[in-house]
């Protein structure tokens, strides 16, 4: 892409207003190519992996899946201006973590300036840091009820009740659920954080689980052992994971 190219541009927002305001304000620039809309997270990362566009302006508030969220699963680095409604504290997450932002009801001028700080993170190469944002712009409402996992333009949601194993493989974790295996690129420690520590342990360097789906436990050596899994995986549990595992049991 060249300086003078125009910004590819996708607009989120699940209000249809909210969206028409934007087209409104970003109509005759030429540094903009608006390049597609989307009415929810789900389109929102579906449009990212298909369009990749060069900045998008994100509604953090949105049923199904929050701002936070599509920019998880867009596994690509993307200028992103987040549009906030009320939320004091996501707003106080965005001024330490200096992101763009925008605070409903806006002006054209302060779309300008949002665009304008986007745009020179972007050439300057800086990351958002989503995990820490996503951290410190929720309120605190307990562990995770899900983890979403992209799978080219698909999203899966997975009802942490209905996880059984996380492994850690190379730079990335492997989800078991019902049966079937997901690849995320997170780290396990970050996983471990997200989950309930009454209901999951994790019991090797490499493996989070389930203890409800804990079938029994089998010493293997002097200080380590094997978890069987009741669909019958086999898990090793360390010394330090058998500790902790005996502690829930």
């Amino acid at each position: 892409m060249r300086a003078s190219d125009p910004l590819r541009t996708i607009i989120v927002d699940d209000e249809a207003p909210a969206r028409s305001l934007l087209r409104e304000y970003l109509a005759g620039r030429e540094d903009i190519q608006l390049v597609g809309e989307c009415a929810n997270g789900f389109e929102a990362v579906k449009a990212i992996a298909e369009l990749a566009p060069d900045l998008v302006l994100l509604d953090v508030q949105m049923p199904k899946l929050d701002g936070f969220e599509v920019l998880e699963l867009a596994e690509r680095e993307v200028a992103v201006v987040f549009i906030t409604a009320h939320e004091e504290h996501a707003v106080r997450a965005f001024e330490v973590h200096a992101v763009d932002y925008l605070l409903k009801p806006f002006s054209q001028a302060r779309l300008e300036q949002a665009i304008a700080r986007a745009k020179a993170r972007r050439s300057a190469g800086t990351p958002i840091p989503v995990q820490q944002l996503a951290a410190a712009a929720r309120p605190r409402r307990g562990p995770a009820t899900r983890i979403l996992v992209r799978e080219g333009p698909a999203v899966h949601v997975i009802p942490t009740a209905e996880l059984d194993l996380v492994e850690a493989r190379d730079d990335a974790v492997i989800l078991r659920s019902r049966g079937k295996l997901y690849r995320k690129q997170r780290t396990l420690s970050e996983i471990e954080a997200e989950l309930d520590p009454a209901r999951f342990v994790r019991v090797h360097r490499s493996f989070i689980l389930n203890v409800a789906r804990l079938a029994r436990i089998e010493l293997y050596a002097k200080d380590s052992r094997i978890a069987t899994l009741q669909d019958g995986t086999k898990v090793p549990v360390s010394r330090t994971g058998y500790a902790r595992l005996r502690q829930l049991l």
